[in-house]
């Protein structure tokens, strides 16, 4: 059955999946129906996940993935850059882009072996950014990669290496953000053209864009909404996606289309039984009926449901750019294992270059984190918070696009999870010092048989009092980051 055909069903099997029960009658469209959909186990499971931004904006590779707005955005830098580099609006706009991003170099089965190499368990392409670009073979939009560009189906390709290595595959959509991004209304450059309307959009006044939660007016009309459905059905159709990621401002969207794509993506996948979750941003689904997605950013505590974050491997942008400014893989680890202990999973962002390369410093973090987790990965992998996150000086700063103002974590800091009756204390720095943890007192905890190092054969010196259970530094230790600490009752 097609996802956006009408979905006539009149019973579901009520038999149990290995992800947990299927809803046995058919989502309805209205929320009291779509937030009867249980998060499946395996992403309760899952920890770490990893998409990249590939598209047209990174031919300028200029300072940011949202180059195509900026670029035509009077008085800004970036269109400065642009009329010196380019030439004027009316003679090169962004869809000159297009033909110069031939990704030669893109290798599904390359990326896929490097992304599960990383450790991640679930992965997929940015389907389509902003700028309207669609990744995969689409009838719906000429647009689109398998056409033009690179004239390769990247979401097809990416689906099937990815799930060849038994990876869950993600479909990412940004493309609420495409209305009143080209200034439409304006016919000095080709975004006014009606003959290009079909990438840049209906015609909207002057002003019309505004940044997320501020008031749109208008609000996209019926053909934008039947247009956005219209995309992402086609995704689910052809890739079936286990996971479908939404960037933020899809409050714009009538409310009806985003029942009814919850509702046809849920019965859609209940039918083949699959199980599925949708993600989103700031109030744009109701609480319960999804997955809630933060952006460059994390949790200041443990959340009684689970969560998920994006953030990028760069600093700076989302996207490839000439002046990359790339965070460390300790910053990365540190990253992941606080998310974790507080019940969130972490989507790590990368960004290949217009010729389809993933370059040697983004490999090389990538191949870290996979060093790091092949020897840690039993304190995250499958694990769920302990009734504290942790100690430690290190306090987190929450809000959208915060993580800059969260600082390195010091040896003091240290993160707890559990699973299977164990208990694990993640160790954020290399201690120089004994090891004292608190949360583990004999006044809090007791019974405790056994501390191990993960990764390390080596016996250890420790001892619980009534205030602390101290842990002495090990004589080495088996991975370069944070360092896992197995403590058996």
């Amino acid at each position: 059955m097609l996802f956006k055909q009408t979905l006539a069903l009149t019973c579901l099997s009520s038999a149990l999946l290995s992800s947990g029960a299927i809803q046995a009658t058919p989502y309805e469209a209205n929320w009291e129906s779509v937030k009867k959909h249980q998060t499946p186990a395996w992403f309760l499971d899952a920890k770490f996940g990893i998409y990249f931004h590939w598209g047209p904006y990174t031919v300028p590779a200029h300072k940011t993935e949202w180059y195509s707005i900026w670029m035509y955005r009077e008085g800004h830098p970036i269109r400065k850059h642009h009329e010196n580099n380019y030439g004027p609006l009316d003679k090169f706009g962004y869809k000159d882009f297009i033909p110069m991003f031939t990704g030669e170099h893109f290798n599904a089965d390359d990326w896929a072996q490097l992304i599960a190499d990383a450790g991640a368990e679930f992965a997929g392409p940015v389907s389509e950014h902003a700028d309207g670009f669609a990744m995969w073979d689409s009838e719906v939009t000429r647009w689109n990669a398998a056409d033009m560009g690179p004239k390769t189906d990247v979401v097809g390709e990416m689906a099937s290496a990815l799930r060849k290595r038994g990876l869950k595959f993600i479909a990412t959509f940004h493309h609420q953000w495409k209305y009143a991004w080209y200034p439409t209304w304006d016919k000095n450059t080709d975004a006014g053209d009606p003959q290009y309307a079909d990438l840049y959009g209906p015609w909207v006044p002057k002003g019309t864009f505004v940044m997320a939660h501020d008031k749109t007016d208008p609000l996209p009309d019926e053909n934008f909404n039947q247009d956005w459905l219209a995309r992402i059905q086609e995704v689910v159709d052809k890739y079936n996606p286990d996971l479908v990621y939404f960037d933020n401002k899809m409050d714009i969207i009538d409310e009806k289309y985003r029942l009814k794509f919850l509702a046809d993506y849920y019965n859609h996948a209940a039918e083949r039984d699959q199980a599925v979750v949708v993600t989103y941003k700031f109030h744009d689904l109701k609480k319960g009926s999804a997955v809630l997605d933060l952006e460059r950013a994390r949790m200041s505590d443990i959340k009684p449901y689970p969560w998920l974050t994006d953030d990028s491997i760069d600093w700076d942008s989302w996207s490839h750019t000439d002046t990359p400014n790339y965070k460390s893989t300790n910053r990365l680890v540190d990253f992941l294992v606080d998310v974790v202990s507080k019940n969130g999973r972490v989507l790590l962002n990368i960004p290949p270059t217009a010729d389809g390369r993933i370059l040697p410093p983004v490999r090389e973090r990538l191949k870290q984190m996979g060093q790091w987790l092949k020897v840690n990965g039993e304190a995250i992998y499958g694990t769920r918070p302990w009734h504290t996150y942790g100690e430690g000086p290190a306090k987190v700063v929450e809000g959208h696009l915060s993580e800059h103002k969260n600082p390195d974590n010091t040896a003091k800091d240290i993160r707890f999870t559990r699973k299977n009756g164990h208990l694990y204390a993640i160790v954020l720095a290399k201690p120089e010092s004994a090891i004292n943890i608190r949360s583990l007192a004999k006044n809090k905890v007791k019974n405790i048989k056994q501390v191990e190092l993960l990764g390390s054969d080596e016996a250890l010196n420790w001892q619980q009092t009534e205030d602390v259970l101290t842990i002495q530094v090990p004589n080495s230790f088996p991975s370069d980051y944070a360092h896992s600490f197995k403590i058996t009752f």
